[in-house]
């Protein structure tokens, strides 16, 4: 299954980004890519945190979950748009939602990012707890591949990378694919980033599949990029480092089983 992971340096105005990631998704489509995943904050890089709270939507209304159903049907492209806000139940935050669409355009899952950012250098400092409430559940969705292939893709987003129990959450459930959509910091992502994604494709036996924002953005903010793809073995098979950019790759079910077989550590976890 051939997947893309959507590269993007987003603005602060909606509908700009939404034009920059159709017209990604139809570069990815073109180049036979049956699976889509855009990054945290596709939609928006706000100038403010508190400007996802003017973006908040419904669940099942709303223009961007417009954009992406129709995108999904126009390509037929499993589509996951990875970040947008969804309402929370108060005017003061929203959950940081992954949503994943079918060929049909239909939303068949929804994932609210658990892990939210916090970091403090003296420098730089990032707090997401102030608009954002969490979410409480791992969630993933099965897809059936056009060769035949029945894959289960497990989700997350961003500072999610950090805590591993949740990959080997998925892992359990049966998830043979890994994705990370994310807005990682420059200061972050040069120190852990590769590492991270490596780390749970190792750990997990899975492929990862980490889009990510990666440039200097409208707002002032530096974000590291290189979106990868990573094989069950750990090493990085496709890679671009900043820009706006389709990482394309084709999927192998056959790769996990051999590294399954070859070295079965799933089976042997204790705790």
């Amino acid at each position: 299954m051939k997947v893309a992971a959507l590269q993007m340096v987003s603005a602060i105005d909606r509908a700009t980004n939404l034009a920059r990631a159709h017209a990604l998704l139809s570069e990815a489509a073109a180049g036979g890519a049956e699976l889509a995943v855009l990054p945290e904050y596709f939609c928006v890089m706000g100038a403010k945190d508190t400007d996802k709270l003017a973006m908040r939507e419904k669940p099942g209304e709303g223009p961007i979950q417009r954009f992406l159903a129709d995108a999904a049907r126009e390509l037929g492209m499993w589509i996951v748009g990875g970040t947008l806000p969804i309402e929370a139940g108060d005017d003061q935050h929203v959950f940081n939602s992954a949503l994943v669409y079918a060929p049909s355009g239909a939303c068949v899952a929804r994932y609210d990012k658990i892990h939210l950012f916090f970091f403090d250098n003296g420098r730089e400092r990032f707090d997401e707890r102030r608009v954002i409430t969490p979410g409480s559940a791992p969630v993933h969705f099965d897809l059936p591949s056009r060769d035949g292939h029945a894959w289960r893709i497990g989700l997350s987003v961003c500072y999610d990378l950090r805590f591993p129990e949740l990959y080997r959450t998925l892992s359990k459930q049966g998830a043979d694919v890994l994705l990370v959509p994310s807005a990682f910091t420059h200061t972050t992502g040069a120190a852990h980033w590769e590492l991270l994604l490596r780390a749970r494709a190792v750990e997990n036996l899975a492929w990862v599949v980490a889009p990510a924002q990666g440039g200097l953005h409208e707002n002032g903010r530096q974000t590291w990029g290189h979106s990868m793809i990573v094989d069950p073995w750990g090493a990085v098979v496709a890679q671009q480092a900043t820009g706006e950019s389709v990482v394309l790759f084709d999927l192998d079910a056959q790769r996990i089983a051999t590294s399954r077989t070859q070295l079965p550590a799933l089976g042997h976890a204790v705790l």
